[in-house]
């Protein structure tokens, strides 16, 4: 089994319990407006241009098959990419001798992947941690991230899925098995707001976060707290409420915004909303959050 991951993060302890290593898989059927790892969205490999490491001697102008590299004539930005010609070949990046340029999205084998993640299993052991599927959405390559679960599951290590959730109920019920902790994204409870703002209605959504409730699943629900998208009383009240009346033992965690995902889009070239915003919320800003999904 091989898939596209763009990404893989040891030590990390913020993608549920104890100390993990996450695994980035490409590919999302969202298009949040605010979306903190664009370069995970697209399952097609993408090109980063860093300019701080740009020395500006534009070999990587002569290498390009497409011609879909330009300079700009700016010390500060020095390559224009033209993405609408550029296939990612990947000449480039082999050409540049200071990584200015990169293909972020690698195929990899399901073994390869497993391989990686064995390396720190003593820290899991130690830790009560383990691996945790993220990206992207895992559900996004359902058969690869599912074949790595049931790999690494051999070993007895604990497994979490993070995920939007969109995908059918039949692949969803698939991953029951072989997860121990479900972090499920519910964003906007409105569905005509969830459509405009994510690219795609959160109905099936819901119906998913159900079937995981009613199949009794370790969950957490996780709201990420985007200024002028997501950060009002009514939805994190009506997202609460919601989850409350399906099962009240689930809990809910919000998830401060993250200024620095605006880097990202600059280096992809690629308009980003929310540049302005350069702060993360406050501890007194995050407790009133907090105040209105207590019970």
């Amino acid at each position: 089994m091989t898939g596209t991951i763009f990404d893989i993060k040891r030590f990390a302890i913020h993608d549920g319990p104890g100390i993990r290593t996450s695994v980035f898989i490409k590919g999302c059927a969202l298009r949040c407006l605010w979306c903190q790892n664009p370069e995970g969205q697209s399952l097609k490999p993408v090109l980063w241009y860093f300019p701080n490491r740009c020395i500006q001697c534009a070999e990587c102008i002569a290498v390009c098959p497409e011609d879909s590299l330009s300079s700009a004539g700016d010390k500060s930005h020095f390559i224009n990419i033209d993405r609408n010609t550029c296939t990612t070949c990947g000449k480039c990046a082999e050409a540049c001798p200071t990584t200015a340029l990169s293909i972020i999205g690698e195929k990899v084998t399901t073994e390869k992947v497993v391989a990686e993640l064995l390396k720190d299993r003593l820290f899991y052991e130690e830790s009560g941690g383990g691996i945790t599927l993220t990206g992207g959405d895992p559900l996004f390559q359902p058969e690869f991230s599912l074949s790595i679960l049931k790999e690494i599951k051999k070993y007895k290590i604990h497994t979490v899925l993070e995920t939007g959730m969109y995908a059918s109920a039949e692949t969803i019920k698939k991953f029951i098995p072989y997860t121990d902790l479900f972090l499920l994204d519910l964003k906007l409870f409105d569905d005509d707001l969830h459509l405009k703002y994510t690219g795609v209605s959160n109905v099936i959504i819901k119906q998913n976060f159900k079937i995981l409730a009613a199949e009794k699943q370790n969950i957490l629900v996780r709201v990420p707290l985007i200024p002028g998208y997501t950060v009002n009383a009514e939805n994190l009240k009506k997202i609460k409420r919601y989850v409350s009346e399906i099962r009240s033992d689930i809990p809910i965690e919000l998830l401060n915004f993250n200024p620095l995902a605006r880097d990202k889009y600059k280096i992809l070239g690629v308009p980003y909303d929310l540049a302005e915003n350069k702060k993360l919320f406050s501890a007194e800003e995050m407790e009133s959050f907090k105040q209105l999904i207590k019970d």
